[in-house]
């Protein structure tokens, strides 16, 4: 069967789908990482790169359906894949992995998690965090 190709002959880059939690700020305390969807996605991101692939969809999310048409939205079998930084922040966005993960195995399309180090919290990062998500519309991008 090989890979997929695109219209030019030469193989389809795999495209991933970033899935980050859609956690409220008031756990930023508790737990800052899953209230950090931009470093969710930066993980993605560098499992990505690390493999070639390409990130088309970022998705933030929290108790999504798996039958959403949110996750599948021009979903192909065998050319793109979920992605997310770990089961924990995957737990956190879909409402039932175990249900996800079937769906996936039903369509041909891959899930993985990128497994790494999640990021030590100070309290420096966690105030750009808070910053960053309470002071969207005044144009802060939390650098």
């Amino acid at each position: 069967m090989g890979q997929p190709q695109a219209t030019s002959g030469t193989p389809a880059p795999v495209r991933v789908t970033a899935i980050a939690s859609l956690t409220p700020l008031e756990e930023l305390e508790a737990d800052p990482f899953l209230v950090d969807a931009r470093s969710q996605h930066a993980m993605c991101a560098r499992w990505a790169a690390e493999h070639g692939y390409v990130v088309a969809r970022e998705l933030l999310v929290g108790g999504l359906r798996f039958d959403h048409c949110a996750l599948w939205d021009g979903v192909r079998p065998g050319i793109d894949v979920f992605v997310a930084p770990s089961l924990r922040v995957l737990r956190r966005a879909l409402s039932s992995v175990e249900a996800f993960t079937a769906e996936c195995a039903r369509r041909g399309v891959r899930v993985e998690t990128a497994d790494r180090a999640e990021p030590a919290y100070d309290a420096q990062m966690k105030a750009r965090v808070h910053r960053r998500l309470s002071m969207p519309t005044a144009g802060y991008d939390g650098r």
